[in-house]
């Protein structure tokens, strides 16, 4: 058989990721992953998101991670981080929380609370630990003696409550291990490695990974799928550069800094001129003024109008306004 010429998508890449795990018929592939890195039994699986793309009134919003209910009623998320945002705390105490949140309606009991677990591969190195795969629950700290009582406890609870779950696993320090390929979780994670010869041997050890990896080359194959790629791999470019832009210019000119340039502003304007105006109006001025810089700012770096909305107290009129006087 002649060797295909064309380039596979890389497997690592977070929407290559969900659209291989979340694909039309491949729940047995999602659920095979999961029992690898859960170590359970999964009867049934359910997709909460299947959806790649979510119109929000800012405008779409990629959905890049894949939420699932198992059979017994445990949450599940897990996603693919390909660079490190120095966020995965944040990120995951954020995801776990909505998933609890997003459960009970106004008057349910907390009794129909289920689990929630939240998992992400992560393709760098973030946590100090001698380990490539983490799992966290919220414990108790050990007991000080100053509160300690003797209650005959032979063993203690460790765990302060079983609806949190998070796991963490680091590609780069389980390639710098090198295992064998012994078990179910090495036979996917060997998926991610680019290693030709590892993957072919890891295909033939499990027809759901092969199953994947076909997946994988269909969607390759396809130019929707390829132009999808490319567009949210440009628009998370983007919007990583507009963020940093954002953030660089507003510290430049004051306005993540609680607006003391907007004060200082404001009370120049204010108070030196002889105007009769309150304090609070001084500054009013002033940070508006300083709003309306930054504006300009961000309007030179194309940086979206909806962007300057959100970082700026502007109406969509006021920075289209500003706009035409700068052009």
């Amino acid at each position: 058989m002649e060797k295909s010429t064309f380039s596979l998508l890389p497997i690592k890449n977070d929407y290559v990721f969900k659209r291989i795990f979340s694909y039309e018929g491949n729940e047995d592939v999602l659920i095979d992953l999961l029992e690898a890195i859960l170590k359970i039994k999964i009867r049934k699986i359910v997709l909460k998101n299947p959806e790649m793309i979510s119109e929000r009134e800012s405008g779409k919003k990629f959905i890049l991670d894949i939420k699932a209910e198992l059979d017994d009623g445990t949450i599940v998320d897990i996603e693919m981080q390909t660079s490190d945002e120095k966020n995965i705390e944040e990120r995951s105490t954020t995801y776990s929380g909505r998933m609890i949140s997003e459960q009970l309606q106004a008057g349910d009991k907390y009794t129909k609370l289920n689990k929630v677990i939240f998992i992400v591969i992560l393709n760098f190195e973030y946590y100090k630990r001698n380990s490539y795969y983490h799992i966290a629950r919220p414990r108790f700290d050990e007991i000080e003696e100053e509160y300690f009582v003797d209650m005959g406890y032979v063993k203690q609870d460790e765990i302060a409550t079983k609806y949190i779950e998070m796991h963490y696993i680091e590609l780069p320090k389980y390639f710098k291990k090198n295992p064998a390929i012994k078990t179910k979780l090495d036979e996917w994670l060997w998926l991610f490695s680019g290693d030709e010869e590892k993957m072919e041997m890891v295909k033939r050890k499990n027809n759901k990974v092969k199953k994947a990896m076909n997946t994988l080359e269909r969607i390759s194959l396809d130019p929707k799928e390829r132009q999808m790629y490319e567009d949210i791999k440009t628009e998370e470019f983007l919007q990583r550069v507009s963020e940093n832009n954002i953030r660089k210019e507003s510290e430049k000119i004051g306005f993540s800094k609680g607006h003391d340039a907007g004060r200082k502003e404001g009370e120049k304007i204010g108070f030196s001129k002889g105007q009769d105006v309150g304090r609070a109006e001084g500054e009013d001025i002033g940070k508006r003024k300083k709003e309306i810089e930054i504006a300009k700012k961000m309007l030179d770096k194309n940086i979206k109008i909806e962007e300057i909305m959100e970082i700026t107290e502007l109406t969509k009129e006021e920075i289209e306004k500003i706009k035409k006087q700068i052009n």
